[in-house]
């Protein structure tokens, strides 16, 4: 004979799921969210996984234009080490960040910090690339955010590898 579970068994066997197969958990809330079968729902683990789904945007954006700064600033200050390669990554990173902010336009709200924050990574990054001093790049971005996302932009001397 089967003996029904409590809706606290249920609830522990589900926060075990979410500690021991995250997947599975998250098949399993699929699912109970389809069949609306709302007192079942592990909540607590659902609105922690939700709130970090949004925080995981954010931190694409800042991802992506630390590293699509970290290059507009090689392309500036390291100008004769100028490489297709750096081209593509900036190009890239440009046009992955314009589909991000397509994607969720609420996100630039939050543009200014993440600049900011992204030009500190981004600096580092040049540091770390370049072996130039730390005094070659300047403590604040002086790029504009709308040059850093406009595919004309280059910072410092043009190049032939620009077309």
């Amino acid at each position: 004979m089967v003996v029904p579970q409590t809706n606290s068994q249920r609830a522990i066997a589900t926060q075990n799921l979410y500690e021991t197969d995250f997947y599975a958990w998250t098949e399993k809330q699929v699912s109970l969210l389809g069949q609306h079968q709302w007192n079942q729902l592990d909540l607590l683990n659902l609105i922690e996984e939700i709130e970090s789904l949004g925080k995981q945007q954010r931190q694409e954006l800042r991802n992506r234009l630390s590293i699509l700064i970290g290059h507009l600033l090689k392309w500036e200050y390291q100008s004769q080490c100028r490489s297709r390669s750096w081209l593509a990554t900036i190009r890239v990173q440009r046009r992955d960040t314009l589909r991000l902010l397509k994607d969720n336009p609420s996100l630039k709200s939050f543009l200014e910090d993440i600049v900011s924050e992204a030009y500190e990574n981004g600096r580092d990054l040049a540091m770390g690339e370049t072996d130039l001093p730390e005094e070659t790049f300047p403590k604040i971005c002086r790029y504009s955010l709308t040059e850093i996302l406009d595919n004309c932009f280059y910072p410092g001397q043009t190049s032939e590898l620009v077309s």
